[in-house]
């Protein structure tokens, strides 16, 4: 097959299940890229899916239209965006359209229940998975668990009390707290 129409066909396939946004698609994307075509490393995913979240736009089409842009150049990254963003748009417009009148059966409200549970799943496993690659790359592994485990601590309790900050803070807090933390370490590690 083309590389360019597979880059297109792996992305919408990914793209199909758009339950849970970006973060949801982390394992899909890591199965079809890592396990399957090995187009990328998992440290390499690891580092797009840092840089996805830290630039405009949403996290699985930005590891889209990276993976496709390291395979195939300017034309991969297109295509591959493509495949994961139609396949979405089409179904939001489908379900858009049929909602109010699906949602009086019992059983597709039942059906989206689950779904919220399988997305939960999914969201849990990507940031388990990218905390297990993090601390398999840095040399201040307790540190770094520390730092994760105050940072899901924050999180909850933030969630817990109902107060809603935006992601730009917590990516600006973070970084500044990684830059102070690991700094101070290795200042330390040095005397």
């Amino acid at each position: 097959m083309n590389l360019l129409l597979e880059l297109f066909v792996t992305f919408a396939k990914i793209g199909m299940f758009t339950f849970g946004g970006g973060y949801a698609m982390i394992p899909l994307i890591e199965h079809e890229c890592v396990d399957k075509k090995h187009w990328i490393t998992t440290d390499g995913l690891m580092e797009i899916t840092v840089i996805a979240e830290s630039t405009p736009g949403p996290v699985a089409v930005n590891c889209a239209t990276y993976t496709g842009y390291k395979k195939a150049g300017i034309k991969g990254a297109v295509i591959a965006t493509i495949g994961m963003v139609v396949p979405s748009f089409l179904v939001i417009i489908f379900i858009s359209s049929f909602m109010e009148s699906l949602l009086k059966y019992d059983i597709v409200v039942k059906i989206f229940k689950g779904i919220h549970v399988a997305v939960g799943f999914l969201i849990m496993q990507a940031g388990i998975t990218l905390v297990k690659k993090m601390l398999r790359k840095t040399s201040h592994k307790y540190v770094s668990m520390g730092f994760v485990v105050v940072f899901f601590a924050v999180a909850m309790l933030l969630n817990i009390l109902q107060i809603h900050l935006s992601i730009i803070y917590l990516i600006i807090v973070s970084g500044f707290l990684g830059f102070c933390i690991y700094n101070a370490v290795d200042k330390r590690m040095k005397n």
